[in-house]
């Protein structure tokens, strides 16, 4: 089969093109022809940085994949072939991912595609679905009638976990760079806020009464962590998917604190089941147009990876891009 696949870390030209051979199946598993992947910052950071994970890099990149099933373990009860799923099954970890003609997944890693939404949108899902749903609903328990902020309206997590959240029927701000306020508007939060225009303080008393939100998940982090802890009210709750240093904040306003790294059962082997469960869950809500990914305007294949990586790291992304096969 062809692949996309490195050899060394670096820039987005170290991508090459490659004959591999045909993953066989094994237990638990099978093998899916991928018809779209996408890509995350996980993707380029693994490429380009050495990380926790680089010491068992596999030679192809991306995990999120949705495709169609044409090999199945014998213990493999719930998927057939002919199936079109969708899931975040590799590309880390020693574990081959969506780079290529064919990937071999854990069965338990993924879920019967969408219904309603192209593959392209499909594999825009997996990981950010994941991400959002793990914070709101495993971390930070979010309820009907919480006051909830979300930083990065417009990123790839964030615009899942605004939908998400209301799901779960919170009072939903966001916020958002001026340039995307636009964008922004059209996923369905409560009360948006223009970063440019207003400082924590100002938005805390708009939309909280001064007292603080009750649940904040911080998809941008950085500098940014000390904003989520300023707008997070006396013992509030804050969840981020990035590493931060100063966390002091948190025991003076006796915050709960949540990291949020949904790689753990995939590159663990730790409960892979609730992914698929997870996954399975946003495809009902997709169906319902509940959820609806945000695709980035761009148009790629998996071929064209290097340059989709590039974009991405231009920082001009809007949503999620997502190849064709």
């Amino acid at each position: 089969m062809k692949a996309m696949i490195i050899k060394q870390l670096g820039s987005s030209d170290v991508f090459q093109l490659a004959e591999k051979a045909m993953p066989l199946v094994k237990s638990g598993h099978m093998l899916v022809e991928v018809k779209a992947s996408s890509v995350n910052p996980l993707d380029t950071m693994l490429r380009s940085s050495d990380t926790p994970w680089s010491a068992n890099l596999p030679e192809i990149l991306h995990g999120d994949v949705a495709g169609i099933v044409t090999e199945i373990a014998p213990d493999v009860s719930n998927f057939k072939v002919g199936d079109e799923v969708y899931g975040c099954a590799g590309g880390i970890a020693g574990i081959d991912g969506a780079l290529a003609e064919f990937m071999l997944v854990d069965a338990d890693l993924m879920a019967h595609k969408p219904k309603t939404v192209t593959m392209k949108e499909a594999a825009a899902l997996p990981l950010v679905s994941i991400t959002a749903w793990e914070a709101l609903h495993n971390k930070l328990a979010v309820k009907a009638g919480d006051k909830v902020l979300i930083h990065g309206a417009t990123g790839g997590v964030g615009h899942i976990a605004i939908q998400l959240a209301k799901y779960f029927g919170a009072d939903v701000t966001a916020t958002s760079m001026p340039q995307n306020v636009a964008v922004a508007e059209t996923l369905g939060a409560d009360n948006l806020v223009n970063v440019a225009q207003q400082t924590v303080q100002e938005y805390v008393a708009q939309y909280t009464d001064g007292v603080g939100f009750d649940a904040i998940f911080d998809t941008v982090a950085g500098d940014n962590i000390q904003r989520s802890f300023e707008a997070a009210r006396f013992n509030g709750a804050v969840a981020t998917t990035l590493p931060i240093e100063n966390v002091l904040q948190v025991a003076l306003k006796s915050l709960s604190f949540h990291s949020v790294l949904m790689l753990i059962p995939m590159v663990e082997g730790i409960n892979r089941s609730s992914h698929g469960e997870i996954l399975t869950k946003v495809a009902e809500l997709v169906d319902l147009g509940i959820v609806k990914p945000l695709l980035d305007d761009s148009d790629f294949t998996i071929w064209q990876v290097a340059d989709a990586h590039a974009r991405l790291e231009s920082g001009a992304v809007v949503g999620k891009i997502a190849l064709t096969a």
